[in-house]
């Protein structure tokens, strides 16, 4: 018996394996969502989307967070039949409705209402450690940042009015114990949250709960929003996903993402930015767009509006060209390349 397979056998641990064997490092399941730019804010890649582990949508309220997080969901009981939305809810604005108009079967959703982060943490262990790796099962939280601690309870229960200093640590305990099992069990967590503003004469948008959730998270969004006008009416919102963490898309990314009152999240929004910036689309004149024929340069009829560039008819031919694909990789990825560089020059002149 080699010495590998002495310790292997006498590991206490099940899934002690060869690293070159080893399930949790194989290549991990991707949830692509119909919306092309969410899947590069998420992986880098058009063509890419949602993967295990702990992603973190936040952003003041009214938006869209839940409805990003809702988009992904329904990607995911889109691609496997036979799967489950294990839904935490504190906040309980999101009626029945809303899952069914991103075409959700509530049928396929457990919702477990929840009051603390110590509420949250024993539940979400507890199902954690009964699901088994190959289990089709997306969880979100709606939402940590409206969640209070146990001591916050018992104190307002107890008209006590002192300051709780637990609450952080407690949301640094729950994601230290469910990130483990995330990766091992191949689920995906989205976890809505709130930000606030740091203190100082350049503030900017901090997300809440400490540290806890930064260490763990493998994405994490701050989601800001402009509004969108016909005149003077409100028609809807350009909301911007900035990319604070990532495992895969290089951090601090902008990527814009249009809602309109009337359709909901535009499918096609963000890429025109894109194409443009790689020379896919070119504005021949004020207020007008056309694809251009990347091999000869020519500007390509018909000339169109911004708005009729929201639709398949304008990006499929895009889509078909592989380089544009690889430009947004390589505009939006983390690059791979060594962490350590070998010099194998090995002449050395005599001093």
């Amino acid at each position: 018996m080699s010495i590998m397979d002495k310790l292997k056998k006498n590991s206490k641990i099940k899934d002690t394996s060869i690293l070159s064997d080893s399930i949790l490092f194989a290549e991990k399941d991707i949830i692509t969502t119909d919306v092309p730019m969410v899947n590069v804010a998420l992986s880098g890649d058009i063509d890419g989307g949602l993967t295990s582990g702990l992603t973190v949508l936040a952003g003041p309220s009214k938006h869209f967070k839940t409805s990003f997080a809702l988009l992904m969901g329904a990607a995911y009981l889109k691609q496997y039949e036979d799967a489950v939305m294990l839904f935490y809810d504190s906040e309980f604005g999101s009626p029945q409705q809303y899952f069914e108009s991103f075409g959700i079967d509530t049928d396929r959703v457990l919702h477990t209402p929840i009051t603390d982060v110590e509420q949250l943490k024993f539940d979400l262990v507890g199902q954690l450690e009964n699901i088994e790796r190959g289990d089709k099962v997306i969880i979100i939280i709606d939402s940590i940042g409206n969640l209070a601690s146990k001591k916050e309870l018992e104190d307002a229960l107890n008209e006590k009015s002192v300051a709780d200093m637990s609450r952080a640590k407690a949301l640094k305990g729950l994601f230290r114990m469910v990130t483990p099992y995330l990766t091992m069990k191949n689920i995906p967590l989205l976890a809505v949250n709130h930000t606030y503003q740091e203190m100082g004469l350049f503030p900017k948008a901090i997300v809440s709960g400490g540290t806890g959730i930064y260490y763990s998270a493998d994405n994490i969004w701050i989601i800001g929003r402009q509004q969108e006008k016909t005149g003077k009416d409100v028609t809807g919102y350009n909301f911007v996903i900035n990319v604070e963490k990532s495992r895969f898309v290089k951090e601090k990314s902008k990527v814009p993402i249009g809602v309109s009152w009337e359709g909901g999240i535009q499918q096609y929004s963000g890429l025109l930015e894109v194409a443009l910036a790689g020379g896919y689309v070119t504005k021949p004149n004020v207020g007008w767009y056309a694809r251009v024929n990347m091999e000869t340069g020519e500007i390509l009829d018909p000339k169109v509006r911004e708005k009729e560039t929201l639709n398949k008819k304008f990006w499929d031919p895009i889509f078909k060209d592989s380089n544009f694909k690889e430009f947004v990789k390589t505009y939006y990825s983390i690059g791979h390349k060594p962490l350590l560089e070998i010099d194998l020059d090995l002449e050395v002149e005599d001093v």
